[in-house]
């Protein structure tokens, strides 16, 4: 027997007939005519090739054959409207699986108290956070790898949007003993001779292009590159070198027992962008949280301005 044969509305009939004892009362809950219903439990027995009921003149009820397959039915039952609701949660962004692709600071800092909000307001929502490279974000969006990435600004193909989100100064991040720490606002011409530690070779190229961008006299270079912002940020917690950084590495920058330094004249800026795929359609699951997640990260960012002192003031309150 092909299971193709059933119809749901068929199954739906018999189970309201077994429940009501009436093909009259079963017609009006489900609103429809009793010779309607009847027709569909007809429809349905002679697909089983059983009789599902015995009639009376007073009432419906089932017949053995009938009992038997009742638990059989209740349950397609309530595994159509369980697809239902479920379908109903992914159309309101309600549901779904969202994967995410981040550097490692926005990854362990931000993204973790971002998803805690909107898991509260979407429980059923489930994010799955990857800590990336920089440099390889774009690419993660552009090979499906991940649904969304927040980042550095990167250059992108055709097949990835790129949404500015937030900017950031870049800072030197040191030691409270290390020597620039007395001084409250540093030019470049201030970090000759300091030794510098880049994270990764994104940040060996910002300080490549922040060099660049400084007269002759004035340029600086890192003296050692490592792969992970975190290395960095202890390599300058001992004292011996700084390091250059986003100031929105403050959030884990901090906990090294850090200060930041504006560096001034220029002064460079880091744009934070979100990246999505303009080839794929995201889910409403997706677009849900994008959604949620740019004002989020933009007030995130606010919020950490709002609750340091200003950059290179910290031993003013002290």
């Amino acid at each position: 027997m092909s299971l193709t044969r059933f119809t749901l509305r068929q199954i739906e009939a018999f189970a309201c007939v077994a429940e009501m004892h009436s093909f009259g009362a079963a017609a009006q809950r489900l609103g429809m005519t009793p010779q309607a219903v009847s027709q569909l439990v007809a429809e349905l027995e002679n697909i089983l090739a059983f009789r599902l009921f015995d009639r009376t003149t007073r009432r419906v009820i089932l017949s053995s054959a009938g009992r038997d397959f009742l638990p059989s039915a209740e349950t397609i039952l309530r595994h159509v409207r369980a697809a239902e609701s479920a379908a109903d949660d992914v159309r309101n962004q309600a549901a779904g699986v969202v994967r995410v692709g981040a550097p490692l600071v926005l990854a362990s800092t931000a993204l973790p108290a971002a998803i805690t909000l909107y898991n509260s307001l979407r429980p059923k929502v489930v994010i799955r956070v990857r800590d990336l490279p920089v440099d390889s974000l774009v690419d993660a969006v552009a090979a499906g790898d991940v649904d969304i990435a927040i980042g550095p600004d990167r250059a992108v193909p055709a097949s990835v949007k790129q949404q500015a989100v937030f900017n950031s100064l870049w800072v030197l991040w040191c030691s409270r003993s290390h020597p620039l720490a007395k001084k409250r606002r540093l030019r470049w011409s201030d970090l000759r001779g300091t030794p510098l530690v880049a994270a990764g070779r994104d940040h060996e190229h910002n300080v490549t292009q922040m060099r660049l961008s400084t007269p002759e006299g004035e340029r600086v270079t890192p003296i050692d590159v490592v792969d992970n912002i975190s290395t960095a940020l202890g390599i300058a917690a001992q004292g011996v070198s700084a390091t250059l950084c986003p100031a929105y590495v403050g959030a884990l920058a901090q906990a090294y027992g850090l200060i930041s330094r504006r560096v001034t004249h220029p002064e460079v800026l880091r744009k934070v962008c979100l990246y999505s795929s303009t080839v794929r359609d995201p889910s409403p699951g997706v677009s849900g949280f994008a959604d949620f997640l740019a004002p989020w990260l933009l007030e995130w960012s606010r919020s950490l301005d709002r609750e340091s002192p200003p950059l290179g003031e910290e031993d003013s309150r002290r």
